[in-house]
C-alpha cells in the first residue's frame, strides 16, 4: 500500500470533526486505503479541499462522503502502531506507547 512520507513520518488521515467518521464509517468497504491515500493526503495537507473532495468521489465511489471537508492529517512515525478511535463521528489517534495498558 502506497504512502506518503515525510521525514520519516507518515500521513494518517482522519476526521476529527463530530458527525461522521471517515475511517470509521468506510473501513469495511476500503480498509487502510482510506487512511494512507498519497493523493488524499498531500490535498488534505495543502488545505485543498475542493480537490480532495473531487478526488475523493473518484477514488471511493462508495465512501461516506459527509465529512470530507474537515478532513485533517496527522503525522506519525513510520513503524508506530496505532488506532484511529471514534465517537460520535469524532475520530482521534491514539498511538500505543502513548496509551495507559492494563495487563490481566
Amino acid at each position: 500500500m502506497e504512502k506518503l512520507i515525510r521525514d520519516g513520518k507518515v500521513a494518517v488521515i482522519y476526521s476529527p470533526g463530530f458527525g461522521a467518521g471517515w475511517y470509521t464509517w468506510n473501513r469495511t468497504e476500503y480498509g487502510d486505503e482510506m487512511i494512507f491515500d498519497p493523493v488524499l493526503a498531500a490535498y488534505v495537507d495543502e488545505g485543498k479541499m475542493d480537490e480532495a473532495q473531487s478526488y475523493v468521489s473518484m477514488r471511493f465511489p462508495e465512501a461516506y462522503r459527509g465529512g470530507v471537508e474537515d478532513l485533517a492529517v496527522q503525522w506519525i512515525p513510520v513503524g508506530t502502531a496505532f488506532r484511529i478511535h471514534e465517537y460520535d463521528g469524532n475520530e482521534s489517534i491514539e498511538v500505543k506507547e502513548e496509551m495507559d495498558w492494563v495487563v490481566a
